[in-house]
């Protein structure tokens, strides 16, 4: 009896659990529908990506990371500025002009580059200029303001640039030679490469060379540039740093091969101030930026050390090297898309070279390959600083170039306290705040109804440069931490650009794709490889 008991009271208790159970789904289904229902109702109303329980827009973003700026570009033709929800935050991306203004100007001290920021570019940028805040960002932009203003260094820089980009017009001659197709954003990143490790740290690394050698510090250097960008989207990166697995392992791995590379050559740069103070009893310094901060470190109140060299050194590569290297093959791929604008470029160069007087030398290029580089040495000879002033309609079409494809596609800025923007806008603290230059670029209510046009002559008024405020066209970004080296970028340029186009034709080289790279540098996903004519 007592077992017959028990089992009855086991399905009596069976019963009331599948009655408890259906009782919950009944009431958790009709819940579940209407919160379903009101979810969907609220973000109808909202133009942006959805955001879901627990992961918020991390999903959709992931999904579309490989065309981002795209994606944000579709919703930005309804709207100026979105909000996208993350697990632990909000990304407020804007492309209002007036919002800009409001955090890079007006309310410049709510909008530093932030803990979120700083966390997540630490380990490859560190407190460099980029990356910093505060007094450690003032000391740093004073500094290098000073530095950038400076006739030596400018003349300095000229020498390394044109020396630089003849070699590459002799390596793409060549190519022309041979009839082999060419990787030009491969030869741009080591153009500006050796550029830029001159002229910051005086090395000759050599990446130019005619066999094109493998660097490890390049190659580490691009592969952390793009892991860190990774981690902005993707919500687990510290659960793989703490593990060591995939793309943070690999990002460990290159830090430290761009570590040792940094520290060897500020080492190798104090032992030759060092030496050269004993030996030669001279206090003249290279003319290299490094030099001047090694030398500026020696007086405790600046505060600079060896990590503090350390990140210096790799902020003003990324700002040197990449960014022109890519706005470069960007303006390449424009003249080979746009034979008519190239033909314009070719005819103010050769205005150009006639008011400089070549002589006998104009319209003289023969088979030889001697006489074509003797001419490419020429003609480099005419460019410096205030000759390629003279060239309008080059400048005017890099800076084109700029507008659809700005080095810089995204810029973020932390939020230290709430604020309301001009627009209504709330901005939450800890968050974080995103002008979008690259869709900026492409905005009809800024540029007009021939915004996707490529077209030079927008920049020009009777022959002369127009510039526009640097909150619309924020390629350079704008106010406090406008960029310094814009001028220099424009040297470099505007040099390997006139002996290019001077010189040569490009064609892609058929079935090529051209699509940028997620990175914090648009740079191009499979390089840009073309079929170059020699002009004649």
């Amino acid at each position: 009896m007592e077992n017959i008991f028990l089992q009855g009271g086991g399905s009596l208790a069976v019963g009331s659990e599948l009655f408890t159970a259906l009782a919950i789904s009944i009431f958790l289904i009709p819940i579940t529908w209407i919160w379903f229902c009101l979810f969907r109702r609220k973000h109808c109303s909202v133009v942006g990506p959805k955001a879901w329980p627990l992961f918020g827009s991390a999903l959709e973003m992931m999904h579309n990371f490989d065309h981002f700026h795209d994606w944000l570009l579709v919703y930005f033709r309804k709207t100026k500025t979105i909000t996208i929800t993350m697990p632990s935050s909000a990304y407020t991306y804007t492309v209002d002009p007036v919002l800009v203004e409001h955090i890079l100007k007006n309310n410049f001290s709510n909008y530093p580059k932030g803990e979120a920021f700083y966390e997540k570019m630490e380990v490859f940028l560190g407190d460099g200029i980029f990356n910093s805040d505060g007094e450690i960002w003032k000391r740093q932009r004073k500094t290098a303001s000073f530095e950038f203003s400076s006739k030596n260094l400018r003349d300095f820089s000229t020498v390394v640039f044109r020396r630089h980009a003849l070699q590459l017009s002799q390596i793409v001659s060549h190519s022309a030679d041979t009839r082999e197709p060419i990787e030009m954003q491969d030869l741009f990143a080591r153009l500006t490469l050796d550029s830029i490790c001159k002229v910051g740290f005086g090395v000759e690394l050599g990446v130019l060379s005619p066999s094109l050698p493998d660097n490890p510090f390049a190659i580490a250097f691009d592969n952390a540039n793009v892991i860190v960008t990774m981690r902005f989207f993707d919500p687990f990166w510290k659960l793989k740093r703490l593990l060591n697995v995939g793309h943070e392992a690999s990002l460990k791995k290159s830090a430290k091969v761009i570590d040792e590379f940094i520290y060897r050559v500020i080492h190798s740069r104090r032992s030759e101030i060092q030496d050269s103070r004993a030996f030669h009893k001279s206090d003249q310094l290279k003319p290299d930026l490094l030099s001047r901060f090694i030398e500026l470190g020696e007086d405790p109140a600046n505060q600079i050390n060896e990590k503090t060299l350390r990140d210096i050194v790799l902020n003003f590569i990324i700002a040197g090297r990449d960014t022109t290297a890519a706005t470069l093959s960007w303006f390449i791929y424009m003249m080979a898309l746009h034979p008519d604008i190239a033909e314009r470029v070719l005819e103010e160069l050769k205005q150009f070279e006639e008011s400089l007087v070549l002589g006998s030398l104009k319209n003289s290029i023969v088979a030889d390959q001697r006489s074509f580089n003797e001419l490419l040495a020429k003609f480099a000879e005419l460019l410096d600083y205030e000759t390629l002033g003279r060239l309008t309609y080059l400048h005017a079409t890099l800076t084109e170039t700029l507008r659809l494809y700005p080095a810089v596609p995204l810029d973020a800025k932390g939020i230290l306290d709430d604020d309301v923007t001009p627009d209504g806008t709330q901005l939450r603290r800890g968050g974080l705040v995103i002008y979008a230059p690259y869709c900026m670029g492409r905005m009809k209510f800024i540029w007009g109804q021939d915004v996707d046009q490529f077209k030079p002559e927008r920049w020009l008024k009777g022959g002369t440069f127009q510039a526009v405020s640097p909150f619309k066209f924020t390629a350079f970004q704008a106010g406090p931490r406008i960029c310094l080296g814009k001028d220099s970028a424009y040297l470099q340029m505007k040099m390997t650009a006139a002996l290019l186009c001077r010189f040569f034709m490009f064609k892609l080289v058929p079935g090529h794709q051209v699509r940028y790279q997620m990175s914090n540098i648009l740079a191009m996903a499979h390089g840009l490889k073309v079929i170059v004519t020699k002009r004649a």
